[in-house]
């Protein structure tokens, strides 16, 4: 308890002060695990168990990225994933090899125990630095992301790789093609469950109404995933990731992405307290010189080769200059790999901990350089290669985005009038049977409830042009609207109200277009009755007019006084005597 409040005190106040000066909440929590580590305060002493359970929030990490990258979307991202990212795993492993040859007296094999691992980078960090640019879902953002999901996925062969060096072989250890078929057999085992499993439970849950539960069960989910790789010694982020994919494409997605969201937050941020934590400053007065040096080196050679490998693969110079920066730090699994190689004698304890040191410090300065590098404008040639691969797989329209509360009769006639405007519609409801139902005539619904800020952030608000309350019922709107107009005080709201009085209620809390639900199929139904006694059209026309008008004025008047009988003397209550020459009608001549 004592050590959660130190956690704690120190992000709350750094993470702000480094926001404030546009530094980033990354360097804020890094920071903050500086100061309280053992090398600076000592007010937590044992900052590897911290790292441990804080690895959680990379799984959670990887898992919300899953739910945002549809099965589709990620084939159409294979070329980047095993080209782009395959040749920046192997080219920037054997550049940083002879770097590390180069600048110390190490063997070819401990050289490449540590070369591999400085090549890979910090998903984490990276895609937190996306997320906070709101660019991870940008052609530049998703590239980034195919080299750091190919690094995941490597981790295995550089396993065997460190395992086959090693001088103290471990006679239980199994041979790499081994633990390659159980990746595989794994992998196949999460698709399936992902696939045919996870949705009826959530179905059955969202059903029943009990959202503790629905939270269990995506806490179960993403664990369940991450332990069982974690079991075959694979990454747990990994299998976090793909039991995200495979649920992308269900209803469920942005229920769970909001719910997960707080578990994912607090535990990334422990991550980077925990990275800053282990810092070793010791070690960094006394080997300073060849540390940055090693920053240096690593950054610089990584940034060129990513660049290189980025240009080729058709990213804008700019573009491609900035993703080497971003990714030309090293990352997390690099400590685990280190540890491997020097409890195979491949590497001394204290050189895990130079190399240990020259990856966390690469962490703490990406931030900046990127924020730097962020700042370069973009003015590519024209006619330049397409940066990255086609957006297809979007829910994004020609015309802009709408999300729209509410998936029943009322939302089902405005999503199908915007998307024949081409209007990419995200519609929400809380109903799985309407859910399971819509899915049946092709419509996609998905589940949640649209009146919260963080299932409509995780429904893609932020690039939203409209936002429709089609919920049917009466709900209150100062209790929802408030919080979304603090927000996104500028986003267009429409709303459909379930009588007068909700009308009034809508007006009240700030929404200027509301629809009454039965207003204009009652008037419909007027016109069809007088139709049916023989009302000459002419005439039904003007009874439609005057009582627009006068339920108009009435509707001013109590909106002006908060009194609801307010303007009852416009109610039509009687015959209303109409001009014969105003209506059209051609008058007789007199004789």
């Amino acid at each position: 308890m004592p050590e959660a409040v130190v956690y704690l005190g120190a992000s709350v106040v750094l993470v702000p002060l480094f926001i404030r000066f546009k530094l980033g909440a990354v360097l804020g929590y890094l920071a903050a695990g500086i100061i309280i580590g053992p090398s600076l305060l000592g007010l937590v002493s044992e900052p590897e168990q911290v790292l441990k359970f804080a690895e959680f929030g990379i799984v959670l990490l990887l898992f919300v990225i899953g739910l945002e990258l549809q099965p589709s979307r990620l084939w159409a991202l294979r070329r980047d994933i095993f080209g782009l990212g395959a040749a920046q795993v192997i080219l920037c492993g054997l550049a940083l090899t002879g770097l590390v040859m180069a600048m110390t007296s190490f063997t070819w094999q401990a050289a490449l125990v540590v070369g591999l691992p400085l090549g890979l980078s910090s998903t984490a960090l990276v895609m937190q630095l996306l997320n906070e640019r709101k660019i991870a879902g940008t052609a530049f953002g998703e590239r980034s992301f195919s080299m750091l999901l190919f690094q995941d996925l490597a981790i295995v062969p550089l396993l065997t790789i460190v395992a086959a060096l090693s001088r103290v072989p471990d006679p239980d250890a199994l041979p790499g093609w081994q633990m390659a078929a159980m990746t595989v057999a794994a992998l196949v085992f999460l698709v399936l469950v992902g696939r045919f499993l996870l949705p009826p439970v959530f179905r059955i849950i969202g059903t029943l109404g009990a959202r503790e539960a629905f939270v269990a069960a995506a806490l179960l989910s993403v664990l369940g995933s991450a332990l069982l790789m974690a079991s075959l010694g694979l990454s747990m982020a990994l299998g976090a990731f793909v039991a995200g994919v495979m649920l992308a494409e269900s209803p469920y997605r942005h229920a769970l992405e909001a719910d997960i969201e707080p578990f994912r937050g607090l535990l990334l941020g422990l991550f980077f307290v925990a990275i800053g934590m282990t810092l070793d400053l010791g070690v960094v007065r006394a080997q300073w010189a060849l540390i940055i040096t090693l920053v240096i080196g690593v950054m610089a050679v990584k940034t060129g080769v990513i660049f290189a490998l980025a240009r080729a693969f058709g990213t804008g110079t700019t573009r491609a200059f900035q993703m080497g920066l971003l990714l030309s730090q090293g990352g997390e699994f690099g400590f685990v790999l280190f540890a491997e190689a020097a409890r195979g004698m491949l590497i001394s304890a204290s050189a895990a901990q130079l190399f240990g040191a020259v990856v966390t410090v690469s962490m703490a300065v990406t931030p900046l350089i990127f924020l730097l590098a962020s700042r370069i404008r973009i003015s590519e040639a024209a006619g330049a290669i397409p940066d990255g691969p086609e957006t297809a797989g979007h829910d994004g329209g020609d015309r802009g985005r709408a999300i729209i509360v509410g998936g029943g009769r009322f939302g089902q006639v405005v999503a199908q009038m915007l998307a024949a405007r081409g209007v990419g519609v995200t519609t929400i409801d809380l109903d799985a049977e309407l859910i399971d139902v819509s899915r049946q005539f092709g419509v996609k619904v998905y589940y949640g409830d649209g009146r919260r800020t963080d299932i409509l952030r995780a429904a893609g608000i932020e690039n939203a042009s409209l936002l429709v309350f089609a919920i049917d019922g009466a709900w209150d709107p100062a209790v929802t609207l408030g919080p979304i107009r603090n927000q996104w005080p500028e986003l267009p709201i429409l709303a459909r109200a379930f009588d007068r009085m909700h009308l009034l209620a809508l007006r009240h809390a700030g929404v200027e277009t509301v629809v009454r639900e039965t207003f204009e199929s009652g008037i419909a139904m007027g016109r069809e009755a007088l139709g049916a006694l023989g009302t000459p059209d002419e005439l039904i026309d003007a009874i439609e007019g005057e009582f627009r008008r006068r339920d108009s004025e009435r509707l001013d008047l109590q909106l002006c006084s908060d009194d609801p009988t307010t303007g009852s003397d416009t109610l039509i209550r009687s015959a209303l005597t109409f001009d014969p020459v105003a209506l059209g009608e051609i008058p007789m001549e007199e004789a």
